[in-house]
């Protein structure tokens, strides 16, 4: 299950609602998460301001506008679970904050285009990481997966940009995003046990949506951020973040995967990249060097080969 929202529209209907519902929710999904880097760079744009500080800033913001939404929906759904149940949410909870912090602190140094591709990889760290926790040793397609997606990084690394503008320093965007899809990829291992141990995905989300927003909220703090004094449009592009990418897409994502098979859920989550590239061009001229669509490209592929083994072992 992906690891974020998902349980705002759980139908109670059993009978699986035609296929071009599912079509067109899931491309609403995938519009929604491609905006997230674009309202971000317009947030870095309106405040005059990059680096670690303001990047806490609205990753702080942003959970907190979600958690206070998804806590009175769902927050119930916790007081009868089992404390070890509660405690894989705190844990996941605490890797939520770590991803976005270093997710969107990467999009400050580097392109949108490597950012969002190196923070999608997630699939093929939980199949690693699964292999390292769980015993689930790799196949040869999974090994093979993996390989042709670390060459994929490393072109992207290597790509540079034809805007310097849009990364001043792409290593450190780049293992920024990358570090940040290894985190995400913890949490979703933590979620799934989480639930395995009798907590609803709605009251796992309000945990650990709660407890991200409370780990992130003094640290600005102490990069002498605070959270006054930006123009509106800052606000409004925050609140456009919590609302489109976190709630929407995400949420939709999830009610897709009840329909569907995963491994199509997940795939289509790669088209992400994709759409936030464009719109990266459309508004703000970013155009990536040759190299890091190359890289773009091989990436995907190795993650897509990866994840269409580990869904297909897993059946």
């Amino acid at each position: 299950e992906y690891p974020f929202g998902g349980f705002l529209a759980q139908s109670i209907t059993p009978k699986p609602p035609p296929k071009w519902q599912i079509a067109a929710i899931l491309t609403i999904a995938i519009l929604a998460i491609s905006t997230s880097s674009i309202w971000i760079r317009f947030a870095i744009a309106e405040a005059e301001i990059r680096g670690v500080g303001f990047s806490l800033v609205i990753a702080a913001m942003r959970l907190t506008i979600a958690a206070s939404i998804l806590v009175p929906m769902r927050g119930s759904g916790a007081r009868k679970a089992p404390p070890n149940a509660i405690g894989c949410s705190v844990a996941a909870g605490l890797f939520l904050a770590l991803h976005f912090g270093l997710w969107i602190t990467s999009l400050s140094y580097t392109s949108i285009v490597a950012s969002t591709t190196l923070v999608t990889t997630n699939p093929l760290w939980v199949a690693l990481l699964g292999w390292l926790w769980f015993g689930e040793k790799p196949t040869r397609q999974l090994t093979l997966g993996i390989a042709i997606a670390l060459a994929g990084g490393i072109l992207i690394s290597w790509g540079g940009t034809e805007s310097a503008a849009a990364a001043t320093q792409p290593w450190l965007g780049n293992l920024l995003a990358l570090t940040g899809s290894w985190a995400v990829s913890v949490y979703l291992l933590l979620g799934r046990e989480a639930q395995k141990r009798g907590l609803s995905v709605g009251g796992h989300m309000a945990i650990a949506h709660t407890i991200a927003a409370l780990v992130l909220l003094p640290l600005p703090l102490a990069f002498g951020m605070s959270y006054g004094g930006y123009r509106t449009s800052v606000y409004g592009y925050i609140l456009l973040m919590a609302l489109l990418p976190q709630l929407v897409g995400h949420t939709s994502i999830n009610w897709a995967m009840r329909w569907i098979s995963p491994t199509l859920v997940t795939l289509t989550i790669l088209f992400e990249p994709v759409g936030a590239s464009a719109l990266g061009y459309w508004f703000f001229g970013e155009v990536p060097a040759v190299g890091v669509f190359v890289g773009a490209v091989v990436l995907l592929v190795g993650v897509a080969i990866a994840v269409l083994d580990a869904r297909r072992t897993s059946a």
